[in-house]
């Protein structure tokens, strides 16, 4: 079995509440074999998640595992391990409400790298601070032996 090319879910913003989802293969510039439609949602991002190009299934006849390209849905093919031919099930293309989710799960997952490296850069600075008054502390050290010493010489 070929390994064909991967798969691209576009999402690209058309309106305030609106994007554009496109799902097809890669193309060389300026062609497209993709499919389109709308979906509403609150976030503003323009996005490209890898979507799995194959569909693992089982033989109808002697249950071995196959696999085949997405376009091959609703194909039939043969089978390799006992040779009769067996259908290649539809792909669900995900709902509406689906990747609306997706979308917000994403939006949160960035609110939490961003709070996170906040996090990061308090931990950071802080570290910074604690540094430079560990050296004072240690001059001051030295100060105080120093005068004790000059103390116990008199």
């Amino acid at each position: 079995m070929r390994h064909f090319a991967s798969r691209m879910l576009e999402v690209e913003r058309l309106s305030e509440d609106v994007v554009r989802i496109a799902l097809g293969d890669r193309d060389p510039p300026g062609t497209s074999s993709a499919r389109f439609f709308a979906v509403n949602t609150a976030k503003h991002s323009t996005r490209k998640v890898v979507v799995n190009p194959d569909i693992f299934f089982q033989c109808q006849h002697c249950k071995a595992a196959l696999v085949a390209n997405r376009s091959a849905a609703g194909m039939t093919l043969t089978c390799q391990k006992c040779g009769q031919l067996t259908l290649v099930p539809k792909v669900e293309e995900p709902s509406e409400s689906t990747l609306a989710y997706a979308e917000e799960i994403r939006g949160k997952l960035t609110e939490n790298e961003s709070q996170r490296a906040e996090v990061t850069g308090y931990i950071n600075q802080l570290t910074i601070q604690l540094h430079r008054w560990q050296l004072r502390l240690q001059t001051l050290n030295e100060r105080k032996a120093q005068l004790e010493k000059e103390l116990g010489s008199k």
